[in-house]
């Protein structure tokens, strides 16, 4: 039965109710009995033995007539439910509204407080009747006569049975408010327990459509703030999730067409040889050399997926080397500058003598210029413009790399440094892995810098990488 999170949820309501609002309804009752209707009881009974001692001091003859004092007390007691007596200084009963006290005329009663009220204060308390087997609620009331001497006592009784009853009335209310108080306790509990069910079971069930395969499904953020958390990082996850299988539907269709298309002119050069076309020497030589072109063109692919594994694998090391900008950064783009001519591009190259030295990874530092040089001459028309420019501002060298190709759009700028991307036909991007920035960007920022990219349609793109000085090494 405890296994359902909707019981423990409704019991984790319930059962604080169950030990609060029965504590909570006793205090009530009590407090109800004692503090308020005992307590108006006491006052109305002292005010109305007040007045009657304060009228019965206006009437000095009921001390010594008997007749004149069961007149009085009738004649007061015609108004109230309360019984009245009236007895002497010595406590000897004078006179009674009830009937049953007239054997015990004469009679000095037993009076615990007699001493206070002789002091001319009021006594109040609650006694239980030996007679009448009830409890009764007694205000003793001093009579003062002109010469500030007590002349008599007025006394007042009222039964508390009629109280008990209105007490009884008022614990049956209070059970009842406290039941319905429970009830809706428990139908609160229930509803959230079933919100909060449902929420649970639809990312549960969202996330068993994962393990079994099913598409995933991006789930409305809604309920508690914890839920909310829990559905967000769901809805986190399965983007990423969909990122990835994306990701690997790429890599298989990109690694289909980049070593198909070599695999297809070296099948059709084999298949040439064997019908014969190793009898002509400059046509066989012609094949072999085409053939190891199409070899060669491969070797980037093959370093760009161990890139990717290591890169996958966390194993993106470095081997960090004093390196003087100033001199590594000539040779290393030289034969970019002669691959731009060669394609009949202009070519320019700025870079001062008073660059740092770093401490960088050469090795790696040329693949991410060399990537980026590459994509700017390949994609730079005949007849435009390449440079590579390198500077230092505040406490970081810039590489930049510019060209006056295509451009990118701004929607793609930020797409190119995704694993596998490539570009719509007809736009910067169109063939290749779609490897090579995004393994030049994990090259930099393992260096501590960040590749950056400016480029508008048609205006060509400026590709800037930023190394911190921090790594540096004063000359």
């Amino acid at each position: 039965m405890m296994r359902s999170l909707r019981t423990r949820l409704i019991l984790s309501h319930v059962l604080p109710l169950l030990v609060i609002v029965p504590l909570v309804g006793v205090a009530l009752v009590y407090v109800l009995e004692t503090q308020v209707l005992l307590a108006n009881l006491s006052e109305e009974l002292t005010r109305q033995a007040t007045l009657t001692a304060d009228l019965a001091g206006d009437h000095p003859d009921i001390w010594q007539n008997s007749d004149s004092a069961r007149s009085f007390v009738t004649r007061f007691s015609a108004h109230h439910q309360s019984q009245v007596m009236l007895l002497d200084p010595a406590g000897k009963l004078l006179a009674s509204s009830n009937s049953d006290d007239q054997e015990r005329l004469g009679q000095t009663l037993e009076l615990t407080h007699l001493t206070q009220v002789l002091a001319g204060q009021n006594s109040v308390r609650i006694n239980y009747s030996q007679n009448s087997q009830v409890e009764i609620a007694e205000v003793l009331a001093p009579v003062v006569g002109p010469n500030q001497k007590v002349v008599g006592i007025v006394r007042l009784t009222h039964q508390l049975a009629n109280v008990f009853e209105q007490f009884l009335r008022l614990r049956y209310l209070i059970a009842g408010v406290l039941v319905i108080e429970l009830l809706l306790g428990a139908l609160v509990g229930l509803i959230l327990a079933l919100d909060l069910e449902n929420s649970l079971r639809h990312v549960t069930g969202a996330i068993l459509g994962v393990a079994y395969g099913r598409e995933l499904a991006t789930l409305p953020e809604q309920g508690p703030e914890e839920i909310r958390q829990l559905l967000r990082a769901f809805n986190i996850l399965s983007e990423r999730l969909r990122m990835l299988e994306e990701a690997r539907r790429r890599l298989l269709a990109n690694l289909v067409h980049e070593v198909g298309r070599p695999m297809g002119a070296l099948q059709s050069a084999i298949q040439a040889l064997l019908n014969g076309a190793d009898r002509d020497e400059a046509f066989r030589r012609e094949l072999l050399v085409g053939m190891e072109a199409e070899v060669e063109r491969m070797h980037p692919l093959l370093n760009n997926l161990t890139e990717l594994h290591d890169r996958i694998l966390g194993a993106l090391e470095l081997t960090y080397r004093s390196t003087t900008l100033s001199e590594w950064l000539p040779p290393t783009i030289a034969p970019w500058r002669e691959a731009a001519q060669a394609k009949g591009l202009r070519w320019q190259a700025a870079i001062p003598s008073s660059l740092p030295v770093l401490e960088v990874d050469p090795d790696r530092l040329a693949q991410v210029i060399g990537n980026l040089l590459s994509n700017a001459i390949k994609y730079t028309p005949p007849g435009g413009a390449v440079s590579f420019e390198a500077g230092l501002e505040n406490d970081r060298v810039w590489l930049r790399v510019c060209d006056t190709g295509p451009g990118i759009i701004e929607e793609e700028q930020q797409r190119i440094f995704e694993p596998f991307y490539r570009s719509q036909p007809n736009r910067r991007f169109p063939q290749g892995m779609g490897l090579g920035l995004t393994i030049a960007q994990d090259l930099i920022i393992a260096h501590g810098g960040k590749l950056e990219v400016d480029s508008r349609p048609g205006q060509g793109s400026r590709f800037t990488v930023w190394l911190p000085k921090s790594r540096a090494i004063e000359p």
